[in-house]
């Protein structure tokens, strides 16, 4: 028996429960789980709100690692290699079986913990950026930047010759974006983001996992020719867009569902997570987990992930 933690309704308290793992079909591989981590998508997906609704029960749980067990009919991985793995669902268990397309293998200097939430931050703001076309010497605005995907963002964006200002809350999370790369910070608690980044010359690239207000405020504060990253909307907030308004500014504003591109263009998140592989082998990315909590624990990190009170990303460690 496999211990997962699930919903058994949307909208309900999820839970732990015990089932079988089975055993994997033509395609599939058959993982031991070490890692899991969390995502915003996660909650919605409690909620009942995320784009993607499979009939309950659920597994919660969209990416995590681990170590392939048993590979069923035409699979290519073989038993005890290392893998990330983004499935949508069943990450939050002991065990399960996944469409080996969904693999990743992680070189061996890859700690679980870190393959765990690795494909969907790092992707995520990879494939945006490249989206954007961020140049060098370029101004990235960062929204949310001490958060598991802006974290990322922040570090990338240095990677490819822009200027980075990232926003964030209190003097704990700004440090983290620092540490990240960030040329310059803005605390949200108490400087005006429209302001400031006009001082600071205005943005080229706005990144906004964020929503709201501040996606407005960034609004307000972009050049002519601006690209804004439409990531999430973490506020709750959904902003509406005058298409005047992006007429007169020449301003684009393009959507990114990183698992959105494997309904339509695979490759593009294949080729991305290869260059982020290579990087991090290389010594260019340095992922930051700002929690890791045990399995028997994963109530409290959803909460933290719920409340906004983690800086980087928060991975459960399930073995």
């Amino acid at each position: 028996m496999v211990k997962h933690y699930q919903i058994s309704e949307y909208g309900g308290v999820p839970g732990f429960a015990e089932g079988e793992s089975g055993q994997p079909a033509a395609g599939e591989v058959s993982i031991r789980i070490a890692a899991c981590g969390l995502n915003f998508a996660d909650l919605l997906t409690i909620e009942g709100t995320y784009q993607d609704r499979p009939e309950p029960p659920v597994t919660l749980g969209k990416e995590f690692s681990g170590t392939v067990e048993a590979a069923g009919e035409g699979c290519t991985l073989r038993p005890g290699t290392r893998v990330a793995v983004y499935s949508g669902q069943g990450g939050l268990a002991e065990a399960g079986c996944f469409p080996e397309a969904r693999c990743l293998p992680i070189p061996d200097m890859m700690p679980f913990d870190v393959a765990a939430g690795f494909q969907v931050a790092y992707g995520t703001s990879h494939v945006a950026l490249e989206r954007a076309a961020l140049k060098a010497g370029e101004t990235l605005l960062v929204l949310g930047a001490a958060g598991g995907v802006g974290l990322t963002a922040v570090e990338i964006g240095r990677a490819m010759g822009a200027t980075v200002i990232a926003c964030a809350r209190g003097a704990d999370r700004l440090a983290a974006a620092r540490e990240a790369g960030a040329h310059h910070l803005i605390d949200t608690e108490t400087q005006d983001i429209r302001d400031t980044v006009k001082g600071l010359g205005r943005a080229d690239v706005v990144y906004d996992p964020v929503g709201g207000d501040q996606f407005r405020a960034a609004f307000r504060a972009v050049k002519p020719g601006a690209r804004m990253l439409a990531i999430g909307f973490a506020s709750g907030d959904v902003p509406q867009i005058p298409a005047n308004h992006l007429m007169v500014k020449n301003v684009s504003v393009i959507g990114v569902n990183w698992g959105g591109f494997l309904q339509f263009d695979p490759k593009t998140l294949t080729d991305s997570l290869r260059t982020l592989i290579r990087w991090y082998e290389e010594g260019k990315l340095r992922p930051h987990i700002g929690h890791r909590l045990p399995f028997d624990q994963t109530p409290q990190a959803l909460d933290l992930l719920r409340d906004r009170k983690a800086v980087g990303k928060i991975v459960v460690e399930i073995a």
